[in-house]
């Protein structure tokens, strides 16, 4: 029996695999694929974006509670999950504010990455998931996930860098996350507005005017069929999303006949293939594919 596909996934927060991803994950782990989400931070300065959440013992607890959040979601999805041990840095009200002391943003890449290595070289990915090098929004600490990331990519497989993280091992392609698309929104407002249904995404759309794409997607992997188990991820983690809100708006049944795919940008390959894309693992032969380190 051939050794299975590995795919890691790498966020900034709990609750960002399940906005970001879920459902291609949901997808690979029905065929096989062992997937792992690690994640940098435990979220302790996530706002409460829930109203029906925002009590005086969920904010007292928020650490812990946003990590029961994680748990459920990891059985939803069937994934993996390991948090890497860094405080989150929050996200400043005024771009002149400055992050709080020993948040993971302020660590020295060497620092931040390390981790990151140590658990590439013991999960042994074949492709990484990630965020691109605008964070996918201006947070700080989205945009350190893309920065330890790259770092972790290009470093694991070099026996001379991190040497106390493990035995080298190669990720063969990496991709950034590019689900939050103009040409996405704008399909599904207009698959909305046809059907008289109200949406949410004009302001949304308004957005991108002035902020043109900057990494174009090279891959859509098909996996309608598992949106449902994306959105019951989503609502796992409580205190991040409404039930009532943004992200229910428009019914599964459209999206997966108007945009049934999740979306990526290929940043890094060093296997031959073809673009565009279907499969995050085009290009990896079963030659490549070495087992899990037992």
């Amino acid at each position: 029996m051939s050794a299975p596909l590995r795919l890691m996934a790498v966020h900034a927060h709990p609750d960002d695999e399940s906005s970001k991803g879920a459902a291609t994950m949901a997808r690979y782990v029905a065929e096989g694929v062992d997937v792992l989400v690690c994640t940098l931070t435990g979220g302790e300065r996530g706002s409460i974006l829930n109203p029906k959440m925002d009590r005086p013992d969920i904010l007292e607890n928020i650490g812990e509670v946003r990590r029961l959040e994680m748990e459920r979601a990891r059985e939803i999805l069937g994934v993996q999950q390991r948090f890497l041990g860094f405080v989150d840095s929050g996200l400043p009200e005024d771009e002149n504010e400055p992050l709080p002391e020993g948040c993971f943003a302020l660590q020295p890449i060497e620092v931040a990455a390390a981790p990151l290595v140590a658990a590439v070289r013991e999960f042994r990915p074949h492709v990484i998931l990630t965020y691109d090098d605008d964070g996918g929004y201006p947070h700080p600490d989205h945009i350190m996930t893309n920065r330890v990331s790259v770092e972790a990519f290009e470093a694991a497989g070099d026996p001379d860098r991190y040497p106390e993280a493990g035995e080298p091992w190669q990720p063969l392609k990496l991709y950034y996350h590019m689900g939050f698309t103009k040409e996405r929104f704008e399909a599904l407002h207009e698959a909305m507005t046809t059907r008289g249904i109200g949406s949410p995404y004009a302001d949304w759309i308004s957005r991108w005017e002035d902020r043109p794409q900057k990494w174009p997607v090279t891959t859509r992997v098909p996996c309608g069929d598992y949106f449902e188990a994306r959105d019951a991820a989503l609502l796992a983690h409580a205190t991040q999303v409404d039930p009532d809100g943004f992200w229910f708006v428009c019914p599964r049944e459209l999206q997966r006949e108007i945009w049934p795919t999740e979306d990526y940008h290929l940043a890094r390959s060093l296997v031959d293939t073809e673009l565009p894309e279907d499969d995050l693992f085009t290009g990896i032969h079963a030659e490549r594919v070495s087992p899990a380190r037992p």
